[in-house]
């Protein structure tokens, strides 16, 4: 799927009229190709901005002069939202079509599974009653998918993985951009999801794809029930991730990561190899790795155990 740059422009109403461009998708400054469209939507990404490879990029005027020679800058007074809308070209066109898909040698397959195209399922994978595999997913060997499982179009799950029921994979993420009169426009999610290998994924988990890029899960990584992880994270390795916590977008998890249960962590932030965080603790900001963590906001859980003792000192009217 391609469009030209002239055409992109006056389907989501900004003008140009420079060369044009064959535009074949979007993608973020530091991973755009030459034939990739990009955006500039926080200072923060200035230094990406000055490096971009992308074919255009959409901008606001002040900041257009620092695109690397041969980058056309696209100006716009709302270059995220604008970006939402291009979102739309390049979104999967989704269908109720069907056809067999590509299965190795002793697979085990519920009549009742429905395929979108060209699905490939690896050897020895069992697949129970109800599940739906979208279109160009790829699911490697051993693995095992119990009834009602959704896995949406493009995701991919290596060898001996374990799906149990109702989770989702590949869901859209939570990405709108808003408008001056206070509407709320849909960014299409164009990444997908990437499952390494002997993963296993709880009942009700959720694992959305990616806006632009992937979402990422490690081999090895271990997801409880009702477990919710949001846009473009990437979960490190042999990960433990108990029931009903929270990992919101482009959070990345190094490895051997630990989230006790209903944990939760706000967006764009990093925890450390080897990190624990105690049972509702909130991460707000960064957190280093080999340390465990309790409360909210997150603190070393050696300060938050004081803190708690100082509490139920003052609770009692006792002095320290």
């Amino acid at each position: 799927m391609s469009y030209s740059l002239k055409e992109i422009c006056k389907k989501i109403g900004v003008e140009y009229s420079g060369e044009d461009r064959s535009v074949t998708g979007l993608n973020t400054l530091a991973d755009a190709t030459p034939e990739e469209l990009s955006f500039l939507h926080s200072e923060k990404y200035l230094r990406d901005l000055e490096r971009t490879r992308a074919a255009a990029v959409l901008v606001e005027e002040r900041f257009a002069e620092r695109l690397p020679e041969g980058v056309i800058p696209l100006v716009t007074e709302e270059p995220y939202l604008k970006l939402a809308l291009a979102t739309a070209l390049f979104a999967h066109r989704v269908s109720p079509a069907s056809e067999p898909p590509v299965v190795g040698e002793g697979c085990e397959i519920d009549p009742t599974v429905r395929f979108g195209r060209n699905v490939k399922i690896g050897s020895n994978t069992v697949i129970l009653a109800g599940s739906y595999i979208g279109d160009d997913v790829v699911i490697g060997e051993n693995c095992l998918i119990h009834p009602n499982v959704t896995i949406y179009h493009g995701c991919s799950a290596g060898n001996g993985c374990i799906f149990h029921s109702g989770a989702v994979i590949g869901s859209d993420g939570y990405g709108f951009a808003h408008t001056r009169d206070g509407r709320h426009v849909k960014i299409h999610q164009l990444g997908a999801v990437r499952i390494g290998d002997e993963v296993e994924i709880g009942a009700n988990t959720t694992i959305d794809r990616g806006a632009l890029g992937d979402t990422l899960i490690g081999s090895g990584t271990k997801i409880d029930n009702q477990v919710q992880i949001g846009h473009n994270c990437i979960i490190g390795e042999n990960c433990l991730i108990v029931a009903q916590t929270g990992i919101a977008g482009s959070t990345r998890l190094g490895r051997n990561v630990v989230m006790g249960g209903q944990s939760a962590t706000a967006g764009h932030l990093e925890i450390g190899d080897f990190a624990t965080l105690a049972a509702r603790c909130a991460a707000t900001k960064s957190l280093e790795g080999h340390k465990v963590y309790a409360g909210v906001p997150a603190m070393d859980i050696r300060l938050w155990r004081r803190q708690q003792a100082a509490l139920m000192r003052l609770a009692k009217g006792k002095r320290s």
